[in-house]
Formats: C-alpha cells, structure tokens, sequence
C-alpha cells in the first residue's frame, strides 16, 4: 500500500493512489466504509459528525455530503440494487435506509437499546466480542448489512453479539442464527456479510479468521479453505470475484467465489483496513490507514490490464 507503484498480481495488479479523495479544504474524512452507486459514484462514510457521508466521483472529485448530526459511531455502508443508502451505526445500535440525496426512508433498531449478551452495557471496546456469553437478540453493536433481491434485510450484529438478524423488507425481524464460538455456525466477531448470486450467504467470522457460507435461512453450507487473518466487510462483483479487507493483518485479498485466493497486497502496519467497493471499471477503493498508524482514509487502486 504504497503512495505510489503497483500492488497485487497477474491479471489483478493495480496503480496505487493514496491521495485520490479531494476534500473541501479544512475537511476531514476519517472513514469507516465506502461503497458505490449505479452511477459509479462513491460513497465514503465517515467518524465525522459534521460530515458523515461524503460522495465523490470516481476520480476523486467531491460532489457532496450529507448526514451532519446523525451518525454515532459509522460502521458499514451499502447500497442495494434501488441505489438506497443503507448505514450501519455500531453504537446507536441501528440501521438506516436513506436516499442518495440523504433523505432518511426507514430506521431498524432503538437507538441506545442493547440486547443481553453478556457483554456490560457500558463497554463500547473494540474487544468486546470477546466477552459475548451468549447470543441475544437484535441489536448490540452492529457490524454490517446486505440486502437480497427481495429486499430483505441481513445483518451481522459482531461486536458485542454473534448473530445474524434477518429482516424483512419493512424492517420486521423474521429470525436470527448464530452462537459464539469456532464451531460451524458460531461466530467470533459476525462482521461483514454478503448474498452471492447463488442466493447463498457469506459472513466473515473475523476472529475465527474465516469466512462461512449460510443458506438464507441459516443453515451452515461450509467453511472456506483459505485463512484470512480478521476478515471485515466484503464485496464480490459480478463475476463473482470476492474482495475482502484483512482488518487484522492489514492486507486486501481478492478469491474466486470456492475462497481460493488469487492475489493479495498489504502489510502489517496497515492493520485496520476495513472496507471496499468495486466500481464498474474493476478499480478497487479500501479504506485503510494510513503509513504508521495515521487515520484511516478512502485509497483507490485501478486495475493496469
């Protein structure tokens, strides 16, 4: 992840740009998630409560942001197939559905409301999976969110639960899976979650260092085979290629859709990266830290081939 060069291998080799986001002047962008619309636009969501989502063009120019004062803590952000804004706010504890111009339509979850796991109330540490005694219901510090073609609603409720929650499309909980532990089917941090064109879905487990593969229903499919240290949230594109964020190791693999890794570029001092999008042009945006600990930013790699 340099500021310049190339990174990855083969037919995923990329330019790196480090310094692709251009902010208004005096703005920070300390992202948490980035994702995109139909029109290639970015979206980048952001521990800023004056500017918590801020979208650019796919060279970097900014267009806009909105969202000031409503955002506690930014976790993940996705945009379903009607190009509606979907964040999740990890210590809010909810889900909201917005338009792209920022227009609030729905909200999942109580703000401040946190389900019995075991877990104190109070602690709010990036550590507290760690203390999950058992499951609960929705929601306690919600990680990330997919949306199906029939627009129901999946979340991986990781940080201080191991549950995935499953919604319908009005927002009403229809069932949830999942136990802590390194089991088939339990979770040590549920933290991204993905529905693949099989209908299947994929939650990455991120400290099992796995990703596993659930019907919709929540029925373990498998594991898969490749170890991937601290997987966080994910995106697989049209051709099923899937692009995950190591948070704990600090590098980005790109895997068929079997889990077998194709090409992989990062370092350890890069721990933290946390999440990614693909445009249509296969350029690939992580939000990943900056050189030696500095504050996590939006970093775009375009494809050479």
């Amino acid at each position: 992840m340099a500021a310049t060069g190339t990174v990855g291998s083969g037919k995923y080799t990329y330019e790196v740009d480090e310094d692709w986001a251009k902010l208004p002047e005096g703005w920070e962008m300390p992202a948490a998630a980035v994702y995109g619309d139909s029109k290639d636009r970015v979206y980048c969501f952001n521990r800023d409560p004056e500017h918590p989502v801020c979208i650019f063009d796919k060279d970097g120019n900014f267009i806009s942001s909105w969202g000031a004062g409503l955002i506690s803590f930014a976790h993940a952000i996705y945009l379903d197939q009607d190009d509606n804004v979907w964040l999740v706010d990890r210590n809010k504890h909810q889900i909201f559905k917005f338009t792209t111009e920022g227009k609030l339509l729905m909200t999942i979850g109580e703000e401040g409301f946190r389900s019995d796991t075991g877990v104190a109330f109070d602690d709010y540490s990036s550590t507290t999976w760690s203390s999950v005694t058992h499951s609960g219901g929705p929601f306690n510090m919600p990680a990330g969110i997919a949306v199906n073609n029939d627009g129901e609603i999946f979340i991986a409720d990781g940080y201080a639960n191991a549950r995935v929650h499953k919604f319908t499309s009005s927002g009403e909980h229809i069932m949830s899976w999942g136990d802590p532990g390194s089991d088939d089917g339990q979770f040590n941090l549920p933290h991204g979650v993905w529905i693949d064109k099989q209908g299947h879905v994929l939650v990455s487990d991120r400290e099992n260092d796995r990703i596993q593969v659930f019907t919709q229903d929540g029925e373990h499919i498998k594991t898969w085979p490749t170890k991937l240290i601290g997987p966080a949230l994910m995106y697989i594109d049209e051709d099923d290629i899937v692009y995950i964020p190591e948070h704990n190791g600090g590098m980005v693999s790109v895997l068929n859709h079997d889990g077998e890794r194709l090409a992989q570029w990062g370092e350890e001092r890069y721990r933290s990266c946390h999440g990614i999008w693909v445009d249509s042009h296969k350029d690939v945006y992580v939000v990943t830290p900056g050189d030696w600990g500095k504050g996590r930013r939006v970093v775009k790699y375009s494809l050479t081939s």
